[in-house]
């Protein structure tokens, strides 16, 4: 069966950013942790720093239903480098009204709101955030079936 997922990529946060999605999901992680330690060594791999090699390599979060939410940290000494911005938006779709403010209340701790929950034209419930790592979701519960 085919699925959706989004992938996001953190700049040394994806460990405690997961740790918090798996709180306000409540849900237990695919495969655990995988870190850059866990890589063999390969003559096409530069050398990691011991901080390196804790980083996150790979996570896997089942959130909602069938959606899974992956990723990991980007080291540096490799030559990657983490763009935060507006080119990843997380589309939340609930089955009730109060698990909508429950997701948007919990995930929009300690980062901007865009636009509060309120019903809107369309006959949904709807608000959206950035959350603390930067990272934009919507909320929309459809109110009308």
């Amino acid at each position: 069966m085919a699925k959706v997922s989004v992938y996001l990529n953190f700049d040394g946060q994806a460990e405690e950013a997961f740790e918090f999605y798996k709180s306000v999901f409540k849900t237990e992680y695919s495969f655990g942790f995988s870190r850059f330690s866990d890589v063999p060594p390969s003559e096409n791999m530069p050398p990691l720093s011991d901080e390196d090699k804790k980083l996150i390599m790979h996570v896997s979060l089942p959130i909602m239903g069938d959606f899974v939410l992956m990723g990991c940290d980007m080291p540096k000494s490799m030559g990657l480098k983490v763009n935060m911005g507006n080119n990843v938006n997380l589309n939340l779709e609930p089955d009730s009204r109060e698990e909508a403010d429950r997701l948007f209340t919990a995930l929009s701790d300690g980062g901007k709101v865009h636009m509060p929950m309120a019903d809107m034209f369309w006959g949904a419930y709807f608000g959206s955030f950035s959350d603390k790592y930067g990272i934009q979701w919507m909320v929309n519960y459809t109110t009308n079936a």
